[in-house]
């Protein structure tokens, strides 16, 4: 991690040197679909194949919101640090049919939803409008949250929300890509993927990591 922070630190002080043009703000947000990859969540798959459907697991689908700043080094490239809460998370959901007994309607669910703080630095390149960027990303977990629910014949038997915050490594890496295009009203619209390269769980022993999809609206200032 912090060779992760001492890349964006030297990357912010390089551009501030080299910037030809006063910087211009902007607020951001959209929808988030997020889940959890790697062997830990693999094995888990493999695992609920012999649930014969009964049982899947899906990413969350949410949202993100935050500040982002455009700072020029030339006529096409800017360097864009930003500052985003997102929510990531994993889900698994149970339909328990019986043959026979299918008016019951069993069903169970537990949702991990986690609360980031997103800070990407990515480096922008403007060719008429359309944008192509990638860049490094740290983010800081404020807090998790597992959310387990059953039911049966239409009645709630089990709505129950506990804290995991401790379960997991409160520092998250990454890298960024995708893909944008900016109006000259200063709107812009963006869509992108973010890779996690730091084990998720807090002794770090499982290799299970984020993974996440952007799509957002932004104006510029």
């Amino acid at each position: 991690m912090k060779k992760q922070t001492l890349l964006i630190l030297t990357l912010l002080i390089t551009v501030s040197t080299f910037a030809q043009t006063k910087p211009s703000i902007g607020f951001r947000a959209g929808l988030s679909s997020a889940g959890i990859r790697g062997d830990a969540a693999d094995n888990l798959e493999s695992m609920l194949n012999f649930s014969n459907g009964m049982i899947t697991t899906k990413d969350n689908n949410s949202f993100f919101a935050g500040l982002y700043t455009a700072i020029p080094v030339g006529e096409t490239f800017s360097v864009e640090p930003a500052l985003y809460y997102t929510q990531k998370g994993y889900q698994m959901v149970g339909e328990f049919n019986v043959k026979g007994l299918e008016f019951i309607g069993a069903n169970a669910k537990a949702k991990l939803t986690t609360n980031y703080i997103d800070i990407p630095v990515v480096l922008k390149a403007n060719m008429d409008g359309f944008q192509i960027f990638a860049g490094p990303q740290i983010s800081y977990l404020m807090s998790a949250d597992l959310k387990t629910t059953a039911g049966a014949l239409g009645f709630n038997l089990l709505n129950q929300t506990m804290s995991a915050t401790q379960q997991f490594n409160r520092w998250d890496a990454a890298v960024t890509a995708g893909v944008g295009y900016q109006l000259t009203n200063g709107i812009n619209f963006i869509a992108s993927y973010e890779h996690g390269l730091s084990k998720i769980d807090a002794n770090k022993n499982t290799n299970a990591y984020n993974r996440s999809f952007k799509v957002g609206l932004g104006i510029g200032f």
